[in-house]
């Protein structure tokens, strides 16, 4: 995304989003690759949202908790 590289770092926050920082690509299950538009990300723990994978906030109305 950028010309340098960041080391890759995810951040679980409680009852909601897997936060990733730094240099990833990610891929759906059949290896394609999905664009990035942001250098920080959200993605969906919960399984409810409508733009998987990422997050769409869905998990506060749902209730969504994770374990502490």
């Amino acid at each position: 995304m950028s010309g340098r590289h960041e080391p890759a770092t995810v951040t679980a926050y409680p009852d909601g989003p897997l936060i990733v920082r730094g240099d990833v690509q990610l891929e759906t299950a059949d290896g394609e690759p999905i664009e990035r538009h942001r250098k920080t990300l959200a993605l969906c723990r919960c399984g409810l949202s409508a733009i998987k994978p990422f997050c769409d906030g869905t998990h506060k109305a749902a209730g969504f908790r994770t374990d502490d």
